[in-house]
């Protein structure tokens, strides 16, 4: 994958140590849409399971992700979907 792709994982594993993270670059579906970088990488899917998530509301739990990755939200990265669990969750 890319560097937009490490960032992302490499960000989150530090973050919140995930149990489950699965990181899937959706910008393909996006092409021609705003945002979207002629080589990718601007539009991405996250699903993270993590101890840290247990007992937090699922707004709070995205504004966690968001705060990780505040960096690449601020520049390359479009748009991203965000699937939050703590262990157990579905």
């Amino acid at each position: 994958m890319g560097a937009i792709f490490d960032a992302i994982q490499s960000k989150l594993t530090l973050a919140f140590a995930p149990t489950r993270l699965e990181i899937q670059d959706d910008s393909a579906r996006h092409a021609g849409h705003a945002g979207a970088h002629p080589d990718g990488e601007s539009h991405f899917n996250v699903l993270i399971e993590s101890a840290a998530f247990e007992g937090a509301a699922k707004v709070a739990r995205q504004r966690m992700v968001y705060r990780a990755l505040a960096d690449e939200l601020a520049g390359p990265l479009h748009a991203l979907s965000v699937k939050t669990l703590a262990p157990g969750e579905a």
